[in-house]
């Protein structure tokens, strides 16, 4: 009698455990699209653990009691509450998807690379968006500007760095990184004409050199579109404003939806845009574009994915004219002293992923890319200043291949009481091959005077990673390592042919955040980065570094201090072993010195009602050189203050309206500030009623026309009228008031 006892006792505390702490395991998707969701947060209800969707959607998660249920949230989606039946059941969960409830964000401790996650999807939900460069303004603190016409990649300023058209900044749509090494007009250029807004699902972003699967470039930040696997609905959509400006965007599925619920699903998109701008000196800018993506389930652990796309591109350009010119009445703001500048680009992509889940734990990602590029850009920055005869005109041109591969293992291992280690191992190659790399002196952009630079350059570059990543409780501790091999080699038709070159950079990441409650969170972030040089500079090898380093370091915290309030703010650090400086007139660069560059990032949405948001960013920054004397050690365009921000009205009804704004306060344009680039204040305002077949909205930028200066630069130029050449600020002026209309139809 006694020994059953015993046994019925042990039996009752293991059947008393099992109810005690169950596992349970889910997938979490778009109720619309059947795509995975990725972060969703999901938590017990009747306990503190929570559990986080990888990026297949999938969680698991411990509960602590018998009857538990669990909540379900995920930015600009409906909570959803489920109760829990049997033990170690998986479920399916369906979000749909809703207006964007402050209230119903917790801050949790989510992966490195999500740090501005819930920030990024607010903004995203609220915000028009009708370019590319729309998105990349989504990033708190980034500034961008034009100088060469519309067709030109655009300048990027970013925590205190003029990162010319990518220099500091990587840039990847869909995983494949778009900076172009070696590039006839800037290193790291980063042309995003070719993206189409409409079809840009998330917006994935990290600020400094911290991120173990992003290498070359990423210094200051990096920034990640994802576009569209499925359509939600096919769109049609025309729009028109003044300077003759005219857009039509076309996204149309292929497939019904009884494809896609089996797993398949395929689109097409296409775009024609037309301006000729403000200026006396009509742009005649005209682009092209198609996109189509193609996706399939080989089988229910496999999934494949085609993205094919190409562009085209031409205009003129009025370019940087002297601020003298202007103040003396020799043209308006809107004129030009060099009516033949100008250029055409061309891009065609191909893009294949393989995605194989090997179990719900392991996932192996394949993905291979080829880009075929064209550019071709006349300028004149300097007009008579080297010649007085036939003047200073340039000509930049390039073709290339380019062909690469990013492969990824990710294993997450679930530990006890919901701990969970994620292990990602990655793999990437790219090669290079670009024809004809030139920067030539020529007259009437025909005829070639003399080359200053011609060759031949083939690039190629090897990474791997490690990143693991270990959450416990209120802890998140990442901890990467990655090592990239770059090879160089520029065949010079000027100079005798350089041997290739080759260099190894190994780059530490250490970020560990504790979230203190569902309310507040601390973390700090320790990195090292690196950009790489043009071939052309580590040919010629003058005391300049192949890979610079960046090393940073970031203290920060996230908060909800009320229930409607989300804040983020930070601390932060950036040194860099040496910057550059290059000459566009003469293509040369200069070795500089080690440079330094702090700072405070704040960022807040606010909800003050389920209709009316409100954001706010600011960033303060001191940018120094760190070996120059004081005085003389200020870094060129380098933003000390930048901010922006807005308010957004979205209706049951279908009424939405936003007003923005952005500033930037006067900066530095010499290393001793004798010369500055004046700042601006801008805002615009966009009205749409959208129903569920149609859209009609108005667009207006810089509401209150103010006169602006959008490029500036310290420009040394000669006037064919002038003695001789003068040190000045050359610039090309910000758009104008500009209104425009659109109509959208959705089937």
């Amino acid at each position: 009698m006694r020994k059953n006892t015993t046994i019925f006792i042990v039996l009752l505390f293991i059947s008393g455990a099992g109810f005690s702490q169950r596992v349970i395991k889910g997938t979490v998707i778009d109720k619309a699209s059947s795509e995975p969701l990725e972060n969703a947060i999901i938590a017990a209800g009747g306990s503190a653990n929570t559990a986080i969707t990888n990026q297949r959607g999938n969680f698991e998660l411990t509960l602590l009691k018998a009857d538990d249920s669990i909540d379900i949230s995920l930015v600009g989606y409906k909570l959803q509450r489920l109760r829990i039946g049997m033990l170690r059941q998986s479920y399916l969960i369906a979000m749909e998807r809703g207006p964007v409830d402050l209230q119903s964000v917790t801050i949790q401790p989510l992966p490195n690379n999500s740090s501005f996650a819930t920030i990024c999807k607010i903004d995203l939900s609220m915000h028009a968006l009708n370019s590319a460069q729309d998105l990349m303004r989504l990033v708190p603190g980034l500034s961008l500007m034009q100088h060469q016409g519309g067709g030109i990649a655009d300048h990027i300023f970013f925590r205190g760095f003029d990162a010319d058209h990518g220099t500091d900044v990587s840039v990847s749509v869909d995983e494949m990184p778009l900076n172009l090494v070696s590039h006839a007009h800037g290193q790291g250029f980063s042309d995003l004409h070719f993206l189409i807004p409409e079809l840009v699902t998330n917006l994935e972003y990290g600020k400094g050199p911290y991120f173990s699967d992003h290498g070359d470039f990423t210094t200051a930040a990096y920034l990640a579109f994802k576009t569209q696997d499925v359509l939600d609905k096919s769109e049609v959509k025309m729009e028109g404003g003044e300077f003759n400006t005219g857009r039509l965007m076309a996204a149309i599925n292929l497939l019904d939806a009884k494809a896609r619920q089996n797993g398949e699903s395929a689109y097409i998109a296409g775009e024609l845009y037309y301006t000729d701008g403000p200026f006396n000196y009509a742009e005649h800018f005209n682009r092209a574009n198609l996109f189509g993506k193609y996706k399939v389930s080989l089988s229910p652990a496999t999934q494949l994915k085609i993205t094919l796309s190409t562009f085209n591109s031409l205009w003129r350009s009025s370019g940087e004219i002297p601020l003298r010119a202007v103040n003396e009445g020799l043209i308006s703001r809107w004129g030009y002293i060099d009516s033949l500048q100008g250029g055409n680009t061309a891009r065609s992509t191909a893009i294949v992923r393989l995605t194989t889940a090997i179990s719900d734990r392991l996932t192996l990602e394949n993905q291979v890319y080829y880009t075929h590029y064209f550019f071709n850009l006349n300028y004149d920055e300097t007009f008579f200043a080297s010649d007085s005869i036939n003047g200073d005109g340039l000509r930049q041109r390039e073709s290339r291949d380019l062909y690469g591969y990013n492969g990824k293992f990710s294993w997450d291992n679930y530990l006890d009481n919901s701990d969970v280690l994620t292990s990602t191992a990655g793999l990437g190659f790219q090669m290079n091959n670009i024809r004809g790399s030139e920067l030539s002196h020529v007259k009437n952009y025909n005829d070639i005077l003399d080359y200053i630079q011609h060759g031949n350059v083939r690039e190629w570059t090897l990474n791997t990673y490690l990143d693991e990543q270990f959450r416990r409780s209120k802890w998140l501790f990442d901890l990467g390592a990655r090592v990239d091999y770059l090879n160089f080699y520029y065949s010079d038709f000027l100079n005798p042919v350089q041997p290739p070159k080759g260099k190894t950079v190994a780059s530490p990441k250490l970020n560990i955040a504790f979230t203190l409650d569902n309310q507040i969170q601390f973390y700090t972030k320790l990195g090292r980065g690196f950009h790489s040089n043009d071939a052309k500079v580590v040919a010629e090898n003058k005391g300049i570094d192949v890979l610079p380093a960046a090393y940073g370091a970031d203290v920060g915290i996230n908060w909800k201090l009320f229930p409607r309030l989300y804040m983020n703010s930070a601390l932060w650090y950036l040194f860099l072993e040496q910057e550059l400086t290059y000459n566009g007139d003469d293509g040369t660069f200069s070795p500089g010195n080690k440079t330094r560059r702090e700072g405070i990032d704040f960022s807040a949405r606010y909800e003050f009602t389920k209709w009316l948001f409100a954001d706010f960013d600011i960033v303060f920054c001191k940018a120094r050189d760190a070996q120059a004397p004081k005085g003389n050690n200020y870094l060129p365009l380098s933003v000390p203050l930048y901010s922006a921000g807005g308010l957004y009205l979205k209706l049951p009804g279908g009424l939405n309206a936003g007003w923005s704004w952005r500033y930037m306060k006067k900066r530095p344009a010499t290393n001793d500030n004798s010369l500055q680039a004046e700042g601006y204040f801008l805002s615009d305002l966009t009205a749409n009623y959208t129903k569920q077949k149609f859209e009609i909205g108005l667009e207006i930028q810089n509401l209150f026309n103010a006169k602006w200066r959008d490029a500036q630069y310290e420009i040394v130029s000669r006037l064919k009228s002038e003695p001789a050449a003068v040190d000045d600020i050359s610039f090309t002026p910000g758009m104008p008031f500009f209104a425009k209309l659109k109509f959208a139809v959705f089937f």
